[in-house]
């Protein structure tokens, strides 16, 4: 039974032999003809490389002047301003109060302390710090003042720009917060 299988397989083998042995000599006329039609029509001509502008440096003239992202703070504005003759305008020679950093939206007034004799008011800023501030003390962004303290409202009157260099009053006022336990 061995000699059998091994006679079987060697006749595979061979039969496999000469199928593999016979494609080699197949007729390879027709690609010779393919091959010799591409490189009758193909071009050897390469396009020449594109011309190179040449570069021109800018120099960086801008150093001194302000990013333009970047905002500008308060007091580069107002500087800015014209101040025309015999116009409403703040006094820039003041010192700056530290409420003058926050915007009036960026403020909330909390509660009051004093007497009859002399009420300050608690604001707290958008960084969460706590001021007391008086009659007369400055705060906002337009050089507000404040004209009147009480236990409810603290009135502030700002110099507001009117873009042609004069100021112009406005009143705002701070009310009181009320908390929500005192609402319920």
């Amino acid at each position: 039974m061995i000699k059998v299988q091994q006679i079987s397989t060697k006749i595979i083998l061979s039969l496999t032999a000469l199928t593999l042995v016979s494609g080699c000599f197949d007729d390879t006329s027709e690609i010779k003809t393919h091959m010799a039609q591409v490189q009758a029509t193909t071009t050897n001509y390469i396009d020449p490389m594109p011309e190179v502008n040449p570069f021109n440096h800018i120099a960086y003239s801008a150093d001194d002047l302000r990013s333009p992202f970047v905002l500008p703070r308060p007091e580069a504005i107002q500087q800015k301003m014209q101040q025309m003759a015999g116009c409403l305008s703040p006094d820039t020679n003041r010192r700056k109060q530290p409420l003058e950093k926050y915007a009036l939206s960026d403020l909330t007034m909390r509660g009051t302390l004093g007497d009859a004799s002399m009420l300050w008011a608690l604001l707290e800023a958008s960084d969460l710090s706590l001021h007391r501030v008086a009659l007369g003390n400055y705060l906002g962004l337009y050089n507000g003042r404040i004209t009147q303290v009480s236990a409810k409202t603290v009135k502030i009157i700002e110099l507001a720009p009117d873009g042609s260099g004069c100021w112009v009053e406005r009143e705002a006022t701070l009310n009181i917060v009320q908390s929500e336990e005192s609402n319920k």
